[in-house]
């Protein structure tokens, strides 16, 4: 789940990260007496803001009061501002970059820091970033910031900042489950204070169950698949014409491989996961249609999964749905012949492989 900036400076000043003072304005209401110079940074999930107009300077009440109103209701890159940051103008002396991730490829976390902050950090050359992966089992030790310090080139009374601020990030890191924790830029002060002028927080959503205090709705996601995440199904839709339902991530991006190598263009990607619960494999079926497609592929390969009991789901799909379209599956695994048996007993065209089921249901979907 990627935190909107004023969640992630919650979670940095709740785990003693420095911040600018602000407060969060979703209406003129709620404006503060205004007391000194502000930035005002509209709140949405995507970086560039300040290139396309969303954040903006006030230095006097009037200043703020327009900028609050101007973007409010506005859209910036193409999403719809509904809050903003009101924080104090930092009298910035050096920009720097500073961010904890997941490596994929040591399978640990990773410092990355630089002394170019402001800018994207795959713009910055390679040789002006220091990297250091972190070993999960020791955690973060002072050697890792004194390391990084040096290869900064940072001033003693800012090294020394600098290495509390990657210990508290590491610690934000670790407790609160994230994927990315980003400081860009975080800023010298011309009072020479080191402050976070900005906080992009990544959690993982595996761990969301542990973190009922945040509820965002993702911008990227249609209606569909918002309420197909609020019924629990792992649903994206795509803009093809055949629908389709299958058991496990692999089998599901196989099965719409199999249909584009066939010149059948997928309408979504449903997984089911490991389930044969008939009603989880009837509401399934809501969701397709809702899609409308026209044909549905399901691809069950069953191993805890009982092919029987899928079947059931399907032929109870197509009576409470009233399913007209055209539904093709491909039946293997635990009681197939079963499975086969009830599903050709009502009419739903079944086959043995995945292969057989796709050249199907692309000739009855009328191909591309």
């Amino acid at each position: 789940m990627n935190l909107y900036e004023y969640m992630g400076k919650d979670i940095f000043r709740k785990n003693g990260l420095p911040v600018p003072e602000g407060y969060v304005v979703e209406k003129q209401s709620d404006l503060k007496e205004y007391r000194k110079p502000v930035v005002v940074k509209s709140q949405i999930l995507l970086g560039g803001r300040g290139k396309s107009g969303g954040i903006k300077f006030a230095k006097s009440g009037e200043e703020l009061k327009s900028a609050v109103n101007e973007l409010i209701g506005s859209k910036v890159r193409g999403l719809a501002v509904t809050k903003v940051l009101v924080e104090e103008m930092l009298n910035i002396q050096h920009e720097y970059y500073v961010s904890i991730t997941l490596s994929r490829e040591h399978r640990a976390p990773i410092l990355i820091a630089s002394s170019s902050g402001g800018v994207e950090i795959e713009s910055v050359p390679q040789k002006e970033i220091f990297t250091r992966v972190i070993d999960p089992l020791i955690g973060y030790s002072d050697y890792i910031g004194r390391e990084a310090s040096k290869f900064m080139n940072l001033k003693p009374e800012i090294a020394s900042q600098f290495r509390s601020i990657l210990r508290s990030l590491y610690k934000t890191f670790t407790e609160e489950d994230c994927e990315l924790v980003e400081i860009n830029p975080l800023v010298e002060t011309k009072e020479g204070k080191l402050i976070a002028a900005d906080a992009k927080v990544i959690i993982d959503n595996d761990a969301l169950y542990r973190h009922k205090e945040f509820s965002i709705t993702d911008p990227e996601k249609t209606p569909l698949e918002l309420e197909a995440q609020a019924k629990g199904y792992s649903f994206i839709e795509l803009d093809g014409k055949i629908g389709v339902i299958a058991n496990g991530a692999g089998l599901t991006m196989a099965t719409l491989d199999a249909l584009t190598l066939h010149n059948g263009k997928p309408r979504n990607f449903l997984d089911l996961g490991g389930t044969d619960n008939v009603e989880i494999v009837a509401n399934a079926f809501d969701l397709v249609l809702k899609a409308d497609p026209k044909a549905i592929l399901i691809n069950i390969f069953g191993g805890v999964t009982k092919a029987d009991t899928v079947a059931k789901g399907i032929v109870e799909a197509k009576k409470r749905f009233n399913i007209s379209k055209p539904i093709v599956v491909r039946l293997s695994g635990f009681n197939e012949d079963e499975g086969r048996k009830i599903l050709s007993e009502n009419k739903i065209e079944t086959y043995p492989t995945m292969m057989e089921a796709v050249e199907r249901v692309v000739k009855v979907a009328g191909g591309a």
